[in-house]
């Protein structure tokens, strides 16, 4: 097996240096992330400019892109042969409801799902961000397993690992995402000009949070393992939209 490993938090990032370690025991691995934290930059690929890959004595590669650069290039034009699976993580930080929509480590698996590989999003939910070597040792126990039991081919798994001991997680379950409250304001500050700038506030607290969903999950000590998908279509509606439109006609 032959993984390619990514993030969205820059190739010198402890969880994909710990997760780089943990999954060479089981795989040849190869590592191509952004050169600096890429967090939040969602699905977006670099199309202003060429897109340079540098590789660093420990074998590691990082690209002056995004995370979906990293693994559009890996897989499009730079490993040979291509990886059989792309894992993307360990993230400094939960990816829970709502965060999927923005998290470059969730594109950067979904990018490896759009060009026909298994892929895992794998993520660190906690403040003091300590135990990244619970969150490898859980993927790589789900690795190997899903090497013996296969997934449908269009399955994303997120994966969110509690901040704590191995020894201290309850139980692994399936979930499904939650959604948070909207998010804070922007902070408005200005720049020593005196001119106006702004930050992206922090994201709404858990609104749908309950039993099953992969806020509570994380909440109770236990791993989140979500499945996605990427056709984002509203199946349901669509003869019922065919309807409302022909009004139109």
């Amino acid at each position: 097996m032959y993984i390619l490993i990514t993030n969205d938090d820059g190739y010198l990032a402890p969880g994909i240096r710990i997760l780089a370690e943990y999954l060479s025991s089981i795989a040849k691995i190869t590592v191509v992330a952004p050169d600096r934290n890429k967090s939040g930059a969602s699905n977006s690929l670099t199309l202003s400019r060429p897109l340079r890959a540098i590789q660093s004595d420990d074998g590691f590669y990082h690209v002056d892109g995004t995370p979906t650069d990293c693994v559009h290039l890996a897989i499009s034009g730079l490993l040979d042969p291509s990886p059989d699976m792309v894992v993307s993580g360990i993230n400094a930080g939960a990816n829970l409801g709502d965060d999927v929509l923005y998290s470059g480590t969730v594109a950067a698996a979904m990018e490896g799902r759009f060009l026909g590989l298994p892929a895992i999003a794998v993520s660190l939910a906690g403040e003091s961000k300590q135990h990244y070597e619970t969150a490898a040792e859980i993927t790589r126990q789900i690795i190997e397993n899903l090497v013996k039991n296969t997934l449908p081919v269009d399955t994303i798994l997120n994966i969110n690992v509690p901040d704590l001991e191995l020894d201290e997680i309850d139980s692994i379950r399936a979930t499904r995402l939650g959604f948070r409250h909207k998010a804070e304001s922007m902070v408005t500050q200005c720049d020593p000009q005196g001119r106006p700038v702004y930050w992206v506030g922090p994201p709404g607290p858990a609104q749908d949070a309950g039993p099953g969903t992969d806020f509570y999950t994380v909440e109770h000590g236990q791993v989140s393992v979500t499945p996605l998908h990427i056709d984002l279509t509203l199946h349901a509606s669509i003869d019922p939209l065919q309807q409302w439109l022909t009004a139109l006609a």
